[in-house]
């Protein structure tokens, strides 16, 4: 079951937050994925992270990273994940997705899932966008927004 597209609005309502804090711009209109940037040696990390992994820094700024990007590999997730997953699903009802790493511009790669439910349509080295879908419903009907990575058409994207 792929991830619903187009559902999410930019305008937001009380009812709806993001999965965690700074992970991605929200609420934006064209919401992207929030980093972080070594000020010494301009290493980009996803998440966000308080010291660079490289140098070892605590000198890092946020940094918003590249809407888009080129699906780098791509695998199928075929069991329900096992904790800290929280998402709605059921060993009954879990259907499987897909998920991979897209390489935004020269900086980073991030693991996400894609909202392509079917790797027949998927090819690496596809362009990639970012978008906002929903997760899962809190019991007080919060819904909770997470980030995917959606196919972009050639001919839409020229």
């Amino acid at each position: 079951m792929g991830l619903r597209e187009t559902t999410v609005t930019t305008t937001p309502r009380a009812t709806t937050r993001p999965i965690a804090p700074d992970l991605f711009t929200w609420p934006a209109e064209r919401p992207c994925l929030v980093g972080s940037r070594c000020v010494e040696c301009a290493t980009v990390v996803f998440p966000a992270a308080d010291t660079c992994p490289r140098c070892g820094s605590a000198q890092v700024e946020s940094h918003e990273l590249a809407r888009r990007g080129r699906l780098f590999t791509y695998t199928t997730q075929n069991f329900l994940p096992k904790e800290p997953y929280a998402g709605p699903e059921t060993e009954e009802t879990f259907a499987g997705f897909t998920l991979g790493y897209v390489e935004l511009g020269d900086e980073v790669m991030v693991e996400a899932r894609l909202t392509e439910p079917d790797p027949e349509r998927l090819q690496i080295g596809m362009e990639m966008e970012m978008v906002v879908v929903p997760f899962r419903r809190d019991a007080d009907g919060t819904e909770v927004l997470t980030f995917a990575f959606a196919p972009i058409d050639p001919e839409v994207s020229s």
